[in-house]
């Protein structure tokens, strides 16, 4: 599928990701290839993108909203939080 983890300020993300965990406003919940289409509010909180190849990326984000149809995910960030 394919990702984009979008702030204000910049694009944290842009391409393919075989999963996404995401820090949902009732909890963590995950995307995956093929997604029920899905349009939710997140968080404050760890975002954590799986690639193809055992590679893992993590953002920590301030809240903001995801949407996913079709194999394309866009999240939408307030902002980025400090590690």
């Amino acid at each position: 599928m394919t990702l984009e983890i979008l702030t204000p300020d910049k694009t944290l993300f842009e391409g393919e990701a075989t999963s996404v965990t995401l820090p949902g406003t009732l909890g963590f919940f995950e995307i995956l290839n093929n997604h029920a289409p899905i349009i939710s509010t997140l968080e404050d909180g760890k975002v954590t993108v799986r690639g193809g190849s055992a590679k893992e990326d993590t953002f920590f984000i301030k809240g903001g909203v995801v949407e996913a149809s079709h194999n394309k995910v866009v999240i939408l960030a307030e902002g980025v939080l400090q590690k």
